[in-house]
């Protein structure tokens, strides 16, 4: 700090002479002196203030708060965030920020806290930039990041009355302007009811973890009181709820350090904004490794079955699959997985469940990944054993048909590289659906085991030859001049047929060659996907 007599030549300064100073406004030395400490005084208030303040917004609600929190097995929100980031790279907004509700008592010292209600920033996940939770949705647009929300709320505050929920349609918008532009993934950490849902709803992942989060649009006591349903808040919205009956949540996880050690993981899947390629990493896992293994997976019998993912484990970098949706509509399985170091997104059906078959839930959730690989520019990898579409009413009923056509136009709207294999059967309009030739397929293999047809031997000869004698060695018949990859290949359907042990080499050399490919589609506002 400047001494007195400083301030005093300073204060003659900023005066063209001595002359002009005004008689009342010369200052003694005792009274510049007298200033000068109650500048100091005040100064040091002003910094003790912000010191004071910043330590109570890093305590959140105090330490009896943080002790119910540990209590439930649940992190605090900073807790979280030094979890998930990188050390020391967390760059936190608005800390200062508290609620301005003057009603029913919200106006009281007691009821503030500095950063109220949410901590939002930007940090750096193994060196690379995200923005933590919704009010910075705006930032992360224009630098071109990810948004990462950890949701763990008691849902709107009433007091605030509309205010809240016009706070929450500023949410819901900028989720829907960020759709497509930069990933979006929600981590629900606790309880997220009412309005608050519809947030995670429009991101692209939301993740849950197991016992202590929640997801519903009305609370047990409601559902109760209107439809008469006793149901706990686990079976209404919990994490198995959502992760195998309703398809709302994309993965659960034990506790929230399980959780948030795993979303670091699958951010490093993740290209930063759709004007990034994906991102590619260090390889050791050699790109023209075989895979013998293959090449005896696929069983003789053409109706037993085998696990897809074990042909997705031997063929991708290190075996490392973040699958996505494990546990709902198990006959397709999607995730992320690495060919050379480069990200890609897997689709496969999966014989192990109704034999592959595609249904309305497998359609939906096959379209919602693909979609999403093509717009962040992720290379989509298909493996095929699929016998048809599910029949039966209940499929027919709950529109299998508008469903399945999701699935088909989010194949065929793609522009990113597709490669397609063909391990077994692809049946009807099915074989079309998965990723064909006829869809922009880059590059369609198929294995020696690999029966491209408009349906099975047994019911193609029952309705062929029906009422006629000899029907087995019509079907032996069919099965020669159908039951195999040739009809396609000789039509240019499928680019070659390859041994099974040399898949990886061959996927890993096309996205190299299709690293550059640049296709568009017709310019249009948008498209009208049949939701």
């Amino acid at each position: 700090m400047r001494s007195s007599l400083g301030i005093l030549h300073g204060l003659k300064c900023s005066f063209k002479s001595v002359g002009q100073i005004p008689y009342a406004g010369v200052l003694t030395q005792s009274k510049v002196l007298q200033n000068a400490r109650c500048y100091s005084v005040s100064h040091l208030s002003v910094q003790e203030r912000i010191e004071k303040k910043r330590k109570a917004a890093l305590t959140g609600g105090g330490q009896l708060r943080i002790a119910a929190q540990h209590k439930r097995g649940k992190l605090t929100a900073r807790e979280r965030l030094e979890l998930l980031l990188d050390p020391d790279s967390f760059v936190e907004y608005d800390m200062f920020v508290e609620h301005r509700c003057s009603d029913f008592g919200m106006e009281a010292d007691h009821n503030k806290y500095p950063g109220d209600s949410v901590v939002t920033g930007q940090g750096r996940i193994n060196g690379r930039l995200v923005y933590v939770f919704s009010q910075i949705m705006d930032q992360a647009m224009m630098v071109g990041a990810p948004v990462i929300g950890l949701n763990d709320s008691g849902g709107a505050r009433i007091q605030e009355g509309v205010e809240s929920l016009a706070g929450y349609a500023d949410i819901f918008l900028r989720n829907v302007m960020a759709s497509g532009v930069v990933p979006q993934i929600s981590l629900i950490m606790g309880p997220c009811a009412g309005g608050a849902v519809y947030s995670p709803a429009l991101t692209d992942f939301t993740f849950m973890v197991k016992d202590t989060s929640y997801l519903f649009i009305t609370g047990p006591d409601v559902v109760k009181s209107v439809t008469n349903e006793d149901v706990t808040q686990e079976e209404l919205g919990g994490a198995k709820t959502h992760t195998t009956v309703s398809g709302v949540a994309h993965r659960a996880f034990e506790n929230d350090i399980d959780a948030l050690l795993n979303l670091r993981d699958f951010f490093n899947f993740l290209p930063l904004s759709n004007k990034d390629p994906a991102p590619v990493t260090e390889c050791h896992d050699p790109r023209d490794r075989l895979v013998p293994g293959l090449d005896t997976i696929v069983p003789l019998e053409s109706t037993k079955a085998y696990d897809m993912l074990d042909i997705v484990h031997g063929i991708v970098d290190e075996r490392e699959f973040f699958e996505i949706m494990p546990n709902y509509a198990k006959n397709i399985v999607v995730g992320f997985a690495r060919m050379n170091g480069r990200t890609v997104g897997i689709v496969g059906n999966q014989p192990k469940v109704a034999s592959g078959c595609l249904d309305i839930n497998s359609s939906v959730k096959g379209a919602r990944f693909v979609r999403f690989c093509d717009a962040f520019n992720i290379p989509i990898i298909t493996f095929v054993d699929v016998p048809g579409f599910l029949p039966g009413t209940a499929q027919e009923y709950g529109g299998i048909i508008r469903h399945g056509a999701k699935l088909l136009y989010a194949f065929a709207e793609a522009t990113v590289p597709k490669i397609t294999v063909i391990t077994r059967k692809a049946y009807g309009g099915a074989y079309d659906v998965m990723s064909s030739k006829h869809l922009r397929g880059d590059v369609n293999y198929a294995w020696p085991s690999a029966e491209v047809a408009v349906m099975g031997a047994k019911g193609a000869v029952q309705i062929i030859f029906r009422g006629k004698e000899n029907q087995a060695e019509a079907e032996a018949e069919y099965v020669e001049k159908f039951a195999n990859p040739f009809p396609a290949a000789v039509r240019g359907f499928v680019d070659d047929i390859i041994q099974p042990s040399t898949t990886r080499k061959r996927i890993c050399r096309d996205l190299e060659v299709l690293a550059s490919k640049k296709q568009t589609n017709p310019w249009k506002k948008h498209a009208n996907i049949p939701l």
